[in-house]
């Protein structure tokens, strides 16, 4: 039976719809496949960023290494001049007074440290000054005892500071080096406590809960919240500082709590979360969350 004209208009027509609805998926499959490219090719900007980043502070940890060790061997070799065979036939007031000349020229040359002091009837009384970025913090002291040994008269260093440990190594062969690792131990101490402080104090919107921490403050774990949109989700992180001479954290472990963990989008902040406290000192960290809000300030590690 031939079809009427009415009949083959309304074929026509369905066909055309047909085709037009099939366009439209296939720009749609084109505008998701864009999308997704756009997505992987910043993933991997971000990604080479945060390589350089790695690199760049690797390089620049080399550095400081190299620089320590060239001190230590400069000060291995000035303490020739208060060895054994130099004072024999001196004195033991001609002895003390090279001591306390030694001790003098040592405070000068590490003021820019935080070190200085101050010579007493005993032997000399040592300050350091801890600072973490450009603020100063606490100070302490020791009271040092120039005679044979050498030894430690009184202090303030508190007392989860390994200060017995690096005295028994170091006072009695190589008083700089003795000084300097105290230095490093309690700057590091002093700027770990600092970032708990401020985190404690200038972002405590930011906790779900208590932010636990030891006497070191080389252990933190916290629960936070970050909110996206309509979403509010909550993370759990444990930063651990290995090395008690650095001020940011040798190990990172962030994970989101809940449902929303298994989120390909809540993943990648997590992950996100775990390279900024890595690279950051904490209040850097959560003062890019409150700029940013749901938005990570990647440039914080690029």
């Amino acid at each position: 039976m031939l079809m009427t004209r009415t009949h083959l208009l309304r074929f026509s027509f369905f066909c055309r719809m047909g085709v037009l609805a099939h366009l439209e998926r296939l720009e749609a499959q084109v505008t998701e496949s864009r999308t997704k490219s756009a997505e992987r090719q910043r993933a991997r900007a971000e990604g080479g960023a945060l390589g350089a980043r790695i690199q760049k502070l690797r390089r620049l940890r080399d550095e400081l290494r190299a620089e320590v060790q060239r001190r230590r061997a400069s000060v291995k070799a000035s303490t020739a001049s208060v060895q054994p065979d130099q004072t024999a036939g001196m004195s033991e007031q001609d002895v003390l007074e090279r001591r306390w000349e030694h001790a003098k020229a040592m405070l000068q040359a590490y003021r820019f440290t935080g070190l200085s002091g101050r010579l007493t009837s005993r032997g000399v009384c040592v300050r350091i000054s801890t600072a973490f970025e450009e603020h100063l913090l606490e100070s302490y002291f020791v009271d040092l005892v120039i005679q044979k040994p050498l030894r430690i008269l009184r202090h303030s260093v508190p007392v989860f500071i390994p200060l017995e440990k690096m005295a028994a190594q170091h006072l009695q062969s190589d008083i700089r080096h003795f000084l300097f690792s105290l230095c490093e131990h309690l700057n590091a101490y002093a700027g770990r406590k600092f970032q708990a402080d401020r985190l404690q104090g200038d972002f405590a919107a930011f906790l779900t809960g208590p932010l636990r921490r030891n006497a070191l403050c080389s252990l933190l774990s916290f629960t936070y919240r970050v909110d996206s949109g309509a979403q509010s989700v909550a993370f759990s992180a444990r930063l651990l500082y290995e090395d008690l001479t650095v001020t940011l954290p040798t190990r990172v472990t962030v994970a989101c709590e809940g449902t929303e963990a298994l989120s390909r989008s809540w993943e990648h902040q997590r992950a996100s979360h775990e390279a900024l406290f890595s690279t950051k000192p904490l209040h850097q960290v959560f003062a890019s969350f409150a700029r940013e809000g749901e938005k990570l300030d990647m440039s914080l590690i690029s």
